[in-house]
């Protein structure tokens, strides 16, 4: 204690002799380094700070100490700063993707599908280069120093602020005090080979830790006289601890960077070096942990950092300490509008997608709104814009927008027991016939063969109307049951022609109208059970359909909604169709089928609530209903499997693909959802199924009431999701086990 009291008694008499001339307060600089996801410590000093009632002159700071430190220098007190990290989607933020609630409702089920994207530029397909441009990331610095737009000078902050990026071209630090504060920052934390480079100021830089990642020299040369620094870095691994080519990669990045931070914490005042060696520079997911070790070691130092302030206080007064600085932000009127960059697409189409009009008020939440909507078409890969006051006062908003190439080569992995493996391989390109459109082809390659077609056509300035046609085939060998017993296998052939005119009111709801043409085909492979067929039959149907998806991510979603409705009329059908009863044909009376028009509704809803941090609640409805179905035949629901592989299928757990067949039905479903880890899972399901309830089949013997329950296991990784899952059906009475990997066709 005696100690700890000397120490301040030396540092303010250093500091009073460095003032004597002028009898001033010695000027309190913060210095805060990088360190990734490390960094989030430092919002644990700056509260000590806060209580300590310690007035800070000068801010400067290097990667994720550059946002920390600026969100300070604007004037959020430390507890805001910690409220704002705590409530933050890092899995979304240091993302290429945006929202899934972001995007087109005809853009939804392609997204986020395919394990490698590579675009085709100048007549080339180009490798990923690995890097992120961080779309949702430049939107949430846009937000969180929107009360500053119009102060290009950091100086003039609540409190004097400079950060550092390095000079791609040289090496050299960038020592940053003016101009856009949100590129400034997004400049200073991106790191080689994860973050793209940034133009600012006439020069393209990275991460400023390549160059001085503690700078404390810079506070210094502001003015500073008592200088509290917070490191968390742990410097260069030893030889024998790097690992991986991610190791490599930081350690070659940042061995200038070692040598300069001794230099550095020898000018401290008060040196803090946080301890998070259990912690790498990527653990976003782990980020309250790191917070928490921030804010105790930021206990550990207020009684010197009240020590500090109570002796300043006394030499020289009480200091004109404020907690909250933040400037209020008002909407702002934008009087004019500049685009930058757009190639493929238009102005008119820009301002239009996104809502946009001239003199009219918004916030930085309006602002983020409209670009993702406009981000949601999957136009661009980036849009970054910048408000400037003009010379009569007004304000002007500069768009800077990067646009995706048009075509792009997609390819996934799919592996599940019922389709068995296969590589999916997709090209899709934009106005490739005509503007304004999306087309697309697909191919599944394995043990089944499936291929898909698409053309989607935009009508109109807001893409809310459009034409979708589409063909697709498919040939699965499917497996048949009698009584949950596997006696046969058929070889299932499926065509379509699809074409239909719909209107999308907003982002997730679509509702139109249209004409399908379908086909198909069946064929024993295997002459086992009692009662087989073979033949084709074809269904020409005109139909209305309402859509509506709500969900926060493709994979493993925490919420929303996604209903797919619709009503058909089937027309006359063509059956050609030949029974077998004991592999020998069946009499004429049982073999008559039927060809009648009937109408037909199909309703499925899943639906997705958090309960907790870590368990989400799921929810299944699915029906449908062939009306007037006597001895029509091959258009009846197929129960079974807990993935939607192909057309007419029920989920259903506890029992495989195809184990049974109905006219009618309707199935409830219930789960339970439960993080054990980082993208690791633990789902527990169980359904019921009401079966035969409008009417039943002539060919098929089903029972009239099902219940079963289901036990997954899965992880999200580099594939898709990876899933395991453990089944048992009442009326079976059977343990069944289900594997899928990857997204299906």
């Amino acid at each position: 204690m005696r100690i700890s009291c000397l120490l301040t008694i030396i540092l303010l008499l250093s500091a009073s002799g460095a003032q004597s001339q002028t009898g001033a307060r010695p000027k309190i600089g913060v210095t805060l380094s990088g360190g990734g996801a490390k960094g989030l410590a430092h919002i644990g000093i700056l509260k000590a700070i806060d209580s300590a009632g310690l007035k800070v002159d000068y801010i400067t700071g290097t990667s994720m100490g550059s946002i920390i430190g600026s969100l300070y220098a604007i004037g959020y007190p430390a507890d805001s700063i910690e409220k704002i990290t705590r409530a933050i989607n890092w899995d979304l933020l240091f993302s290429n993707q945006s929202s899934l609630r972001s995007l087109f409702m005809d853009e939804k089920d392609e997204f986020d599908k395919y394990t490698v994207e590579l675009p085709w530029v100048n007549n080339r397909f180009l490798l990923p280069l690995g890097v992120l441009e961080g779309q949702e990331l430049w939107l949430k610095l846009s937000e969180l120093y929107y009360p500053v737009y119009n102060q290009k000078d950091f100086s003039r902050f609540s409190i004097p602020f400079k950060c550092i990026g390095t000079d791609v071209g040289n090496g050299d630090a960038v020592v940053m005090s003016r101009g856009e504060i949100t590129s400034a920052i997004r400049s200073s934390m991106a790191i080689p080979s994860f973050f793209t480079a940034v133009d600012y100021e006439g020069k393209r830089l990275i991460d400023g830790g390549v160059a001085r990642n503690f700078p404390v020299r810079d506070v210094k040369e502001m003015g500073a006289n008592i200088v509290v620094g917070s490191n968390v870095a742990s410097g260069l691994l030893p030889s024998d601890k790097v690992r991986n080519a991610i190791q490599v990669l930081l350690q070659v990045a940042f061995f200038h960077e070692a040598a300069d931070n001794k230099q550095e914490i020898a000018m401290c005042d008060i040196y803090v070096p946080v301890n998070l060696d259990k912690f790498s520079v990527g653990n976003f997911t782990q980020a309250n942990e790191i917070l928490d070790a921030g804010i105790e070691e930021g206990r550990l130092l207020y009684p010197r950092l009240k020590k500090l302030a109570d002796s300043l206080n006394a030499i020289y007064g009480p200091g004109p300490f404020t907690k909250n600085r933040l400037p209020e932000a008002k909407p702002v009127s934008i009087a004019s509008i500049e685009i930058n960059g757009l190639k493929n697409t238009t102005v008119d189409f820009f301002v239009h997608t996104m809502d946009f009009s001239i003199n009219h008020p918004y916030t930085a939440q309006d602002l983020s709104r409209m670009i993702r909507s406009i981000y949601g078409t999957r136009y661009y890969t980036r849009i970054v814009y910048a408000l400037q006051q003009q010379p009569d006062s007004t304000t002007k908003i500069i768009f800077d927008v990067t646009e995706s190439p048009l075509t792009y080569a997609k390819i996934g992995l799919h592996y599940n027991r019922f389709s068995g493996i296969s590589a999916i391989f997709n090209l899709t390109a934009r106005n490739f016939f005509i503007t304004n459109s999306r087309s697309l082809v697909t191919l599944n390659i394995g043990e089944n063969f499936r291929a898909r077609a698409e053309h989607l056509q935009y009508i109109g300035r807001r893409k809310n109307f459009s034409v979708d046609l589409s063909t697709q085939y498919d040939r699965f060998d499917v497996t048949t049951y009698t009584t949950y017993k596997q006696d046969g296998l058929y070889r299932q052939q499926y065509f379509n022609f699809d074409s239909r005119i719909q209107y999308s009111t907003q982002r997730n709801l679509v509702f139109g109208a249209g004409y399908r043409f379908e086909w198909l085909h069946y064929k024993p492979a295997i002459f086992n059970s009692s009662f087989q067929f073979s033949g084709s039959n074809s269904f020409p149907t005109s139909y209305f359909y309402v859509a509506h998806n709500s969900l926060d991510k493709t994979i493993f979603p925490r919420r929303g909604i996604k209903i797919d409705a619709e009503g058909d009329w089937v027309f006359t059908q063509n059956p050609k169709v030949n029974f077998y009863v004991n592999s020998q044909p069946a009499s004429p009376d049982s073999s008559k089928v039927a060809s009648h028009p009937y109408p037909r509704v199909t309703f499925n809803m899943n639906g997705y609530i958090p309960v907790t941090g870590k368990t989400t609640l799921e929810l299944m409805i699915q029906s449908g209903v062939n009306f007037n179905y006597d001895r029509n035949i091959m258009n009846e629901f197929s129960i079974g499997g807990l993935t939607h592989l192909f057309h007419n299928q029920v989920l259903f757990a506890g029992l495989q693909e195809g184990s049974l067949y109905s006219p009618s039905m309707i199935s409830f479903q219930g789960g339970l959802r439960y993080e054990l880890f980082l993208n690791t899972y633990i789902t527990g399901r169980t359904n019921i199924l009401f079966n035969n309830f409008v009417n039943k089949s002539a060919f098929f013997q089903n029972p009239d009431f099902l219940s079963g329950y289901s036990l997954t296991f899965g992880y999200n990784f580099a594939l898709g999701p990876l899933e395991f899952s453990l089944m048992y059906c009442d009326q079976s009475r059977k343990i069944g086990s289900y594997v899928n990997i990857g997204i299906p066709f």
